[in-house]
């Protein structure tokens, strides 16, 4: 897709080449490379980095049976064919939804939202926002990242369409809208829960997780 504006930060690569990001940020990363040529390239650049820093690094003596160990733990943990995604959802969203239909549930003001992870490093979630619709004006207590699967929204920041990937932290208040072409399907994650300013989504906001 080349018409991608808002990528992945060089930090934010990294880290997921190394295999430090918590899951919730990784399925965004993952689902935002899958579709971005230009992040794809820069995360091979890191993989290669990576690579010649381990062919420098000082050799240990290994036992004699460790080729065929390792081996074996690559055929017992080898994933299976990963099934290509449907509609707007790429492989790795597809992979995570297991490989069927989101499971929707109303959030109020028409969005709807799918949880598909969530645990003590946070949480990640498909949110389904009709035409036009904003979502309640909100801060964040944490890191926010929005890859858009389809359609588009706008807030103060700019406009994001179909494969950009908005990041938002504390310093960042904002009233997401959605564009008027079509529902807008957000993959969002999250680290600690929305700050929202009005009264009903802070009062709704433990029941639907956000």
């Amino acid at each position: 897709m080349s018409n991608i504006a808002h990528h992945v930060p060089e930090n934010m690569l990294a880290a997921y080449a190394a295999g430090t990001l918590p899951y919730a940020f990784e399925l965004v990363v993952a689902a935002h490379v899958s579709a971005c040529d230009e992040c794809r390239a820069r995360l091979g650049a890191h993989e290669c980095l990576g690579g010649a820093v381990l062919a420098d690094s000082g050799c240990t003596a290994l036992s004699g049976d460790l080729k065929s160990r390792v081996l074996g733990c690559l055929d017992d943990a080898a994933p299976e064919p990963v099934a290509r995604g449907e509609g707007p959802f790429p492989a790795p969203v597809f992979q995570a939804m297991g490989e069927r239909a989101p499971r929707w549930r109303s959030v109020g003001l028409g969005v709807k939202q799918s949880i598909l992870h969530a645990d003590a490093t946070g949480s990640v979630r498909l949110l389904k926002i009709p035409e036009g619709q904003a979502v309640p004006d909100h801060s964040h207590n944490g890191l926010e990242l929005t890859l858009v699967l389809q359609g588009s929204f706008h807030d103060e920041t700019g406009e994001c369409r179909t494969g950009d990937l908005e990041i938002a932290d504390d310093s960042l208040e904002h009233t997401p809208i959605a564009g008027n072409e079509c529902p807008c399907i957000c993959l969002a994650a999250t680290d600690a829960p929305l700050a929202f300013k009005g009264l009903m989504p802070r009062l709704t906001q433990r029941f639907f997780r956000i």
